[in-house]
């Protein structure tokens, strides 16, 4: 095999064309070999399988041995690796001179993409920082208007502070109704108190003192507990399967035991019998007494019934207890104010009053039906009487009660 034999060889292949080859043969005794132009001269002849590297001159070398049928042959290969070292070389510099330059980008890149993405972030701190310093927890936050994470906190953040604020706002009323209505009877009781020790009485004397002083007494606790039960926080109330029917039935008898000519009845309906609501006793217990009080109060002398019943609704069943009375009733205007607190018409079932009020008992009653879900429904025609109806969420499954259903009962 001559040389260009050997060079076409190589040549075929665009990837061994950079290759240079030499093929040995022995035959009887004697190596011949042939080579191709441009291989290297300084290997020797008789090299032994392997593959070798040949640093100075960037090169590497293999051996192979060929058996072909006739005399053994052996073939080496020279690949010129200094292209790959160039490159190698070349890629190195390139890598270091880059590196810095692509690390510089990335932080500028991060820094720009985290400041935007950080911005609302700020901006709701520095809002809730401001609402903090001004103590204005109703001052609308930014970004609740998104629908992404950041919008969910701040409307979060939104709910909380109404809510703070809605705890702040009943622990301020409840100062100022204490300031306003104890005021008074403090002082009228403190007036009481210094007349009586002015000057000597008899004992029949002090005796009527002492029941007025314990007259005043009972109003300071009514209105306190009217005060705490209107600045409960509807979190802390505890509910509890609880039946309209006994709450109404202990309103009628107190109402009666007070005053034994009130005209007060009790009527569970059908639909009543065993209704059933989650609710608070006490609460609830105080609204439904507000509700007699006042229909016994202000109805003129007029029956009062009161009324059990549960109905149907689209939104779900209800519970409804309902005082009427047929008073003088009110007129619109005084209508539309009734149920706020320490309001008191001046007029209009105002003469009637039997030792006066406070005006929270509608107030608590709205409280109450409001923090268990329900309403307090007023209506009212001059001269045709005042209904009162609390109506609440009736359970929708009702446990049998052992109680036995009360019918109407003449006063």
């Amino acid at each position: 095999m001559d040389v260009v034999d050997l060079a076409r060889i190589a040549d075929e292949n665009s990837q061994t064309q950079n290759l240079e080859l030499r093929l040995v043969a022995q035959v009887s005794g004697q190596l011949y070999a042939r080579t191709t132009s441009r291989f290297p001269e300084a290997l020797p002849l008789d090299l032994p399988v392997n593959i070798y590297s040949i640093q100075n001159q960037q090169q590497l070398v293999a051996v192979r041995t060929l058996r072909l049928g006739g005399p053994e042959m052996s073939l080496t290969v020279v690949a010129d690796t200094g292209t790959l070292g160039r490159a190698n070389n070349a890629f190195q510099q390139a890598f270091w001179l880059l590196l810095p330059i692509t690390l510089l980008l990335a932080l500028m890149a991060g820094w720009t993409v985290s400041g935007r993405l950080l911005a609302p972030v700020r901006q709701l701190e520095e809002a809730a920082r401001e609402v903090g310093e001004s103590g204005d927890l109703r001052r609308p936050l930014p970004l609740t208007g998104q629908g992404d994470e950041l919008g969910l906190l701040a409307r979060a953040l939104q709910g909380t502070f109404g809510q703070l604020a809605q705890a702040r706002e009943r622990e301020q009323d409840f100062a100022r109704a204490a300031a306003h209505d104890l005021r008074s009877p403090l002082a009228a009781l403190t007036a009481r108190v210094q007349g009586s020790l002015s000057q000597p009485r008899s004992a029949e004397r002090y005796r009527e003192d002492l029941q007025e002083i314990g007259t005043d007494l009972e109003r300071l606790s009514a209105l306190t507990t009217h005060l705490l039960l209107l600045s409960r926080d509807p979190g802390s109330v505890s509910k509890q399967p609880l039946a309209l029917r006994p709450l109404a039935a202990d309103a009628v008898d107190r109402a009666r035991e007070l005053d034994e000519l009130a005209d007060v009845d009790l009527e569970i309906l059908p639909s009543g019998r065993d209704i059933q609501v989650m609710g608070d006793p006490v609460l609830l217990g105080q609204a439904v007494w507000n509700l007699v009080m006042n229909a016994t109060r202000y109805g003129g002398g007029s029956p009062v019934l009161v009324q059990v019943e549960g109905r149907a609704e689209p939104a779900g069943p209800q519970a409804q207890i309902t005082v009427s009375d047929e008073g003088p009733g009110v007129t619109p205007e005084v209508l539309a104010q009734l149920g706020q607190a320490f309001y008191r018409p001046d007029a209009s079932r105002q003469g009637q009053a039997s030792g006066g009020g406070h005006g929270l008992g509608l107030a608590l009653a709205r409280r109450a039906a409001e923090v268990h879900g329900g309403e307090l429904q007023l209506s009212s025609t001059p001269g045709e009487g005042f209904v009162a109806r609390l109506v609440l969420p009736a359970l929708a499954e009702l446990p049998a009660v052992d109680t036995p259903a009360a019918p109407a009962e003449p006063a």
